[in-house]
């Protein structure tokens, strides 16, 4: 999977969190929201990576993690997202509730309006979390 493959999953997984709430399924639409911002994060720590290079066994295996600050500040970009914090206290409480997603979120149930506020804090055009990383990726 290269950088290109991660942010066209990341569209498609958002995409797919965006339709399950109208079908009725708010936890999988929760849960899919959270691994769009993952996709999207895992292809800037992609942009890092050089053609040819072997990779490093310790940074590979803290690669393959799933929660948000880990994932940022492999990618570098945790001064970039303090100041963003800092500046747009809107992308600072739509940080908060994505940071707060992990893959053990799939366990539980999820209501609709917890689902639509992750989704909405993972697409805010103007405060989102994915138009934060698309800078970055």
């Amino acid at each position: 999977m290269n950088r290109g493959d991660l942010q066209a999953l990341s569209a498609v997984r958002l995409n797919e969190a965006k339709a399950l709430p109208k079908a009725g399924f708010p936890s999988g639409a929760w849960y899919l929201a959270g691994y769009a911002v993952e996709c999207g994060l895992k292809a800037c720590i992609a942009k890092q990576t050089r053609r040819y290079d072997f990779p490093d066994k310790v940074l590979v295996k803290d690669l393959h993690v799933h929660e948000s600050n880990k994932l940022v500040a492999k990618a570098g970009l945790g001064e970039a997202l303090d100041a963003r914090k800092d500046a747009d206290r809107i992308f600072s409480a739509n940080w908060e509730l994505v940071r707060d997603w992990g893959p053990d979120g799939r366990y539980r149930a999820w209501s609709g309006e917890e689902a639509t506020a992750l989704i909405e804090a993972v697409e805010d055009n103007a405060h989102g979390v994915i138009s934060w990383i698309k800078q970055h990726w």
